[in-house]
């Protein structure tokens, strides 16, 4: 039994998640101080943002603004937005509301409520599971000439997910970017999109001697609901497969 199909909802919760105030703006405060980049995620729209300061006494999260006017209106007028971010490569994820404008070292900034809780989710805890062959999964995305790669997936996790082809598309190659990704996972209503990038493609011979290849993606820019579906979905097939639900 795996690792995963063992933990509740709550041991879950307490693996992955930062909660309480004063320790969501103490780990916001030091990712600030870091600088790394996150990417902020909004009605199908992204930018790359840094946070700038967490204040527990007033609840706030202040982050910069886009370089795109057009985009700091529409962050405005929808007033809440996801967090994704790899800081020292650990995968970070959280959403705000009541986002808002303010002034930073005489900049302007958004300002919105801390979140309820983070994610924080270590490389070594980021399970992978082979897709159930009874209900298999597609995946569909755009290579860089137009064409377009679909095909089966072998198994998913957070980062990312491996397809299985039984011919190898023309021009596939390691470091290929592919776009307009998208698929569903079983059970769940949401189609999900993002980017990928190919890690490897690695020709293999199947049971009866017919050749295989496995194509493993990274997701580039997943959001954070759509990571959040997929650990979910990852928690409910390890349970189905030990009998636990």
């Amino acid at each position: 039994m795996s690792q995963i199909a063992q933990l509740s909802e709550a041991e879950i919760e307490e693996r992955f998640h930062i909660a309480g105030t004063r320790a969501i703006a103490f780990t916001l405060a030091g990712l600030a101080r870091e600088g790394d980049q996150f990417s902020v995620h909004f009605a199908d729209t992204l930018f790359l943002t840094t946070l700038l300061a967490a204040n527990p006494e007033s609840g706030t999260l202040i982050f910069d603004c886009s370089g795109a006017e057009a985009l700091n209106r529409r962050l405005l007028m929808i007033g809440q937005c996801s967090f994704a971010g790899r800081p020292e490569g650990v995968h970070v994820q959280f959403s705000c509301t009541r986002v808002r404008e303010t002034k930073f070292a005489g900049r302007p900034a958004f300002v919105a409520d801390l979140p309820k809780y983070i994610v924080r989710l270590q490389r070594r805890e980021s399970f992978r599971i082979e897709t159930p062959r009874g209900r298999p999964l597609e995946f569909a995305g755009r290579q860089a000439d137009g064409s377009l790669l679909q095909m089966p997936v072998h198994d998913i996790s957070v980062d990312g997910i491996g397809l299985t082809a039984t011919q190898l598309p023309d021009g596939l190659a390691r470091g290929e970017r592919l776009h307009l990704c998208h698929f569903h996972l079983a059970d769940e209503a949401h189609e999900l999109s993002c980017s990928a990038d190919a890690c490897h493609v690695t020709e293999l011979t199947g049971r009866s001697g017919q050749r295989l290849w496995r194509i493993g993606l990274r997701f580039d820019d997943l959001p954070p609901a759509g990571q959040n579906y997929v650990q979910r979905y990852i928690i409910r097939v390890e349970r189905e497969r030990n009998g636990l639900i």
